[in-house]
């Protein structure tokens, strides 16, 4: 089942997509947040589906597409989680999940625009799984376990400023990830009975040209092992947002220039949808 928020920011009418039909969910929920995820929502929406009780929403394709997920109370990111990405940073593989926090705020609509934080002159892409939590999550005996505390999940662009995440850093890397609207996300939340997790391709396109092109069977830690190694440290709620890391092909790379204004970035994961950003300049 494939779930979306449709609408201005902050306006947003929750759907559901069936087939070629945009089905509005306000009869079922208020929105995509965690109260509707922790509480049946694919029995939910499906009983609703058979009573014919949804109406189509009038317009769907004119609407601006929102991030799938009310804004989540935390989001929490895995760093360095494909080999080949560590090395193009120039780190070994790590042996347990490198952790680091966006911002709620980050959170927006998968083709909106991204400011470019002022003074920025490396300001990079990065196509990531993310994963929405379901149920209320804390110290998990074993991974198997998790799959029971997942919602959904997602296609989102971690945008990141590499010189804030690493020369200005104090030592963790959070500083070059929490700029307003770093966290596209989207078009979908797509629940677990339609997606194989461990074997997604994921690609992104900067001005039409290829960047990365990855799978996420390249996984160091998969998703089973992400939540239940964070529920030992975090306990996470209904509705929030856990990205999975990113392949090689970013510009930190050496390969690529960084971003400048004018620039499109294009992300997708198979299954997941695909998103389109325009990158613009800050201005006061």
């Amino acid at each position: 089942m494939k779930f979306a928020r449709l609408g201005e920011p902050g306006r947003e009418i929750p759907v559901v997509i069936d087939g070629d039909r945009t089905l509005d969910l306000r009869s079922v929920t208020s929105d995509v947040n965690g109260d509707f995820l922790a509480d049946d929502p694919v029995g939910r929406t499906r009983a609703a589906l058979d009573a014919g009780s949804l109406p189509e929403l009038a317009d769907a394709a004119e609407r601006r597409i929102g991030a799938p997920i009310a804004r989540p109370s935390a989001v929490i990111c895995i760093g360095m989680n494909y080999a080949a990405h560590a090395a193009e940073s120039g780190s070994e593989p790590p042996s347990i999940p490198i952790i680091f926090l966006k911002t709620p705020n980050t959170v927006v609509g998968p083709n909106d625009d991204v400011t470019i934080p002022r003074g920025s002159e490396k300001t990079d892409w990065e196509v990531e799984l993310g994963i929405v939590i379901g149920a209320r999550t804390a110290y998990l005996d074993s991974p198997e376990e998790a799959d029971a505390h997942i919602a959904g999940f997602v296609l989102a662009n971690d945008v990141s400023e590499r010189d804030f995440q690493m020369t200005v850093s104090g030592g963790q890397w959070s500083k070059g990830k929490i700029a307003a609207g770093f966290n596209p996300t989207g078009p979908w939340l797509v629940t677990p009975d339609e997606v194989d997790a461990s074997s997604l391709g994921l690609r992104s396109f900067v001005n039409g040209e290829p960047r990365q092109d990855s799978s996420t069977s390249d996984m160091i830690f998969d998703v089973r092992t992400i939540v239940h190694h964070l529920s030992q440290y975090v306990t996470l709620e209904p509705g929030d947002l856990i990205l999975t890391g990113t392949p090689q092909g970013v510009a930190l790379s050496g390969k690529y220039p960084y971003l400048a204004p004018g620039d499109v970035v294009e992300v997708e994961i198979d299954g997941l949808g695909r998103q389109k950003q325009r990158f613009v300049a800050w201005e006061r």
